[in-house]
């Protein structure tokens, strides 16, 4: 029972870094551009004329 007292704390302190971590990814715009790294790839772009 003395370890529950212990884990519970630490359980909702790496969730709550876990959504701090989400939420700041949602306002530095990582989930803006999700189809473009998938059409960057099938471009040619070490084809370039001389």
């Amino acid at each position: 029972m003395q370890n529950f007292l212990y884990l519970i704390p630490i359980s909702v302190t790496l969730g709550a870094i876990g959504l701090a971590a989400f939420m700041w990814s949602l306002r530095s715009g990582q989930y803006e551009d999700l189809d473009g790294a998938g059409h960057r790839i099938l471009g040619d772009e070490d084809d370039r004329p001389l």
